[in-house]
């Protein structure tokens, strides 16, 4: 028998055992070892499974996921989330739908803060689902909304499933990182534009916070939201650009004191402005000229929003400016979410035992996983099955776009039984000789890929998103919950429809910063 035809049926018994339910990293391992020796040895495949796994231990750019991940299970539990949720429920009480903007602005930050689908869908069903029943609120677009947001974890950085995905590529973690916030931006606003559409045509799916539940505010929410939101944002820019203009010669040479000497410039410039808008703020509501004043809902706002965004900005802003790799990024992101769950008193020594455990448990389960599959692969290209499949598929002659809508339909097919680790670390490796012979940009593809199983957290029958909503959603049918994802997944598959019609959507962000 060919050794082509020995990676075939490997490849079979593997897919089978999977969906028995043997464990992933063991069956990978344990199939390596039987069908290498079959296919060329015991003693080269030996060797080869001692390199793949230093291999695997040696890699840098892993050690960022333990950090990331414990990141963010210590901003779950300091439990910004919910201040930010209430006080943008409270902001938009007088709109339609405006828990789905909530659910969706919150979900967003907090994809970014953690990149753990299971945690958001269960902070946001624990969070969101009292105030929508209360509220009435269709269950069907909201459990949507909840599932949808959650999703956002494993595409908007530092997702932990593109820390993985840029070694398996050979594609800089920076280059993915800075592809993927483009088309994480646009699908949550195509899912919030979806969700406000539907509260237009009928009111009843979305209504407005009864009265009784409503902050007081001035009347003026709109020279409100100016105040509170416009007129910071243009203080920060002006003041960036000023310092920046008298420091570009420190920021564009080598000299490190030059350089800190410049942060420090734009740190003492936020702070001014701050202190500025805070006096501001005061006056205002002090002598309240009009009758205009800013509402304590805009406070709560900032204190929500804030210090998860700053820990975020400084974590990933570093490594996609270049001033640190993914790894020391998030071990600064790490460091600070400790320090502001210590600020926030919620941390005690159970829960910094509780969050080290949870971290343990994730990081070995990914990383174990990554080498078995590394040297599962290996065996699989020694075997020659990719090359034979490479050259299969190019005989029929099909162009870029149909052999992409062939590769996105059976990752999409295979990530209803799977989970993101065995796809991108089994199917993806096996793929890439096939990319390279297509000239297929292998940033774009990763971000494709990262849409792609999005979709398929939505994707019923076996979609998890579903299960972690339901288990602390009792109440709610776990029919309306599927009906109400399914309508979402549609909205993915649109956006992942655009970003193959339109490469620019995730190539252009990294383009302007790294160049071509």
């Amino acid at each position: 028998m060919s050794p082509e035809t020995i990676g075939f049926i490997m490849i079979g018994i593997m897919l089978l055992a999977i969906f028995v339910g043997f464990p992933i990293s063991f069956t990978l391992i344990f199939l390596g070892l039987v069908f290498g020796a079959w296919g060329f040895g015991p003693d080269l495949v030996v060797y080869l499974m001692t390199l793949q796994f230093n291999s695997v231990m040696l890699e840098q750019t892993l050690a960022a996921v333990p950090l990331f991940i414990f990141m963010g299970i210590l901003m779950e539990q300091a439990g910004l989330m919910e201040r930010l949720f209430r006080s943008v429920q409270l902001i938009l009480s007088s709109t339609r739908g405006s828990l789905y903007i909530a659910v969706l602005f919150v979900s967003t930050i907090f994809a970014a803060a953690t990149g753990i689908v299971g945690a958001s869908v269960t902070i946001l069903g624990i969070m969101a689902a009292k105030t929508m029943n209360r509220s009435g609120y269709d269950v069907r677009l909201a459990a949507g909304t909840i599932t949808a947001g959650g999703t956002l974890g494993i595409l908007i950085p530092p997702s932990i499933m593109l820390v993985v995905m840029g070694p398996v590529l050979e594609v800089p973690v920076t280059d993915l990182f800075a592809a993927a916030i483009v088309p994480g931006i646009m699908l949550a606003c195509l899912y919030t534009g979806y969700a406000l559409v539907r509260c237009w045509l009928d009111p009843s799916l979305g209504p407005p916070l009864p009265e009784a539940e409503r902050p007081e505010h001035s009347g003026k929410m709109w020279l409100e939201f100016i105040a509170a939101i416009v007129v910071p944002i243009i203080a920060l820019i002006a003041v960036t650009v000023i310092v920046r203009a008298f420091t570009s010669s420190a920021l564009s040479g080598d000299d490190f004191f030059l350089r800190l000497i410049s942060m420090l410039l734009h740190l003492a410039g936020w702070i001014g402005v701050y202190l500025l808008l805070r006096r501001a703020h005061l006056w205002l509501n002090d002598r309240r000229p009009f009758g205009f004043y800013i509402s304590e809902v805009w406070v709560e706002f900032y204190k929500g929003l804030v210090p998860p965004a700053m820990l975020v900005s400084f974590a990933l802003g570093s490594i996609l400016l270049g001033w640190a790799t993914p790894t020391e990024g998030a071990a600064c992101g790490a460091f600070g979410a400790l320090l502001m769950t210590i600020g926030y008193r919620r941390m005690t020594p159970a829960k910094f035992q509780e969050a080290l455990i949870k971290t343990l448990e994730i990081t070995v389960l990914i990383l174990f996983l990554v080498a078995a599959s590394n040297f599962f692969g290996a065996v699989f290209s020694r075997l020659g099955t990719p090359t034979m499949l490479t050259n299969l598929l190019l005989s029929f002659e099909l162009s870029q776009i149909e052999v992409l809508i062939i590769v996105m339909a059976l990752i999409f097919l295979l990530g209803w039984p799977l989970e993101w680790v065995p796809i991108v670390l089994i199917i993806v490796p096996i793929l890439i000789p096939l990319l390279e012979k297509m000239e297929i940009n292998l940033t774009w593809f990763g971000i494709l890929v990262a849409v792609n199983l999005q979709t398929a957290w939505l994707s019923p029958p076996v979609a998890l998103s579903a299960y972690f909503l339901k288990g602390v959603v009792p109440e709610w049918d776990l029919k309306d919950i599927y009906i109400g994802m399914m309508q979402f997944m549609l909205i993915q598959l649109l956006g992942l429809i655009l970003i193959i019609a339109f490469p620019q959507i995730v190539l252009w962000l990294p383009e302007m910063v790294y160049g071509q």
